[in-house]
């Protein structure tokens, strides 16, 4: 299962996508974006149609409501995250993926969160993977704070630094 998101998420994780995609071709490929985020959608379709492998057309797309909008007040940002919360529950339940790979986008921490839980209630064995933007060079992104302090899977982080702020995070130099 792949997490897209607006901007630069997607081409990084498209990106990262079809490097892992060359050695480990997944037959059965999940795409997540938030609602409304067609630009997203159709950059995993065009990517999808650009595979050489016999798998190419083998992949969903599933949308999620948006835990937070650009621009959003702090206060209603709890019920929309809780929005998110349920619809990824579902989600991760229904599709039970072998793994989650995100980026950085806020729509991954509800369906990381759901995937920990349902994981840790014996109903999935998800492993999640969190792999902080080339962008990233001196802090963590909000979304990966939270991932690395809830410890809820492995984090990379792309420059050594982040690796020496954060000491249970993973760096193997630049991926994307």
């Amino acid at each position: 299962m792949v997490v897209l998101g607006s901007g630069g998420h997607t081409a990084e994780m498209l990106s990262l996508v079809s490097t892992i995609g060359r050695e480990f071709p997944y037959a059965a490929r999940v795409y997540v974006a938030a609602r409304g985020d067609d630009l997203s959608v159709a950059k995993a379709a065009h990517a999808e149609l650009a595979r050489s492998d016999a798998n190419a057309a083998a992949y969903r797309v599933r949308l999620i409501p948006r835990a937070r909008k650009v621009g959003q007040s702090w206060w209603s940002t709890p019920w929309t995250t809780l929005r998110a919360c349920v619809a990824a529950f579902g989600i991760v339940y229904v599709d039970a993926p072998h793994l989650i790979l995100c980026n950085g986008p806020g729509t991954c921490i509800p369906l990381c969160l759901a995937a920990a839980a349902l994981k840790m209630l014996g109903l999935v064995g998800t492993r999640l993977l969190y792999v902080e933007s080339f962008a990233r060079v001196k802090r963590l992104s909000f979304s990966a704070r939270i991932f690395y302090h809830l410890r809820l899977g492995a984090l990379v982080v792309q420059w050594p630094a982040l690796q020496t702020q954060y000491p249970r995070s993973i760096y193997k130099g630049i991926l994307i």
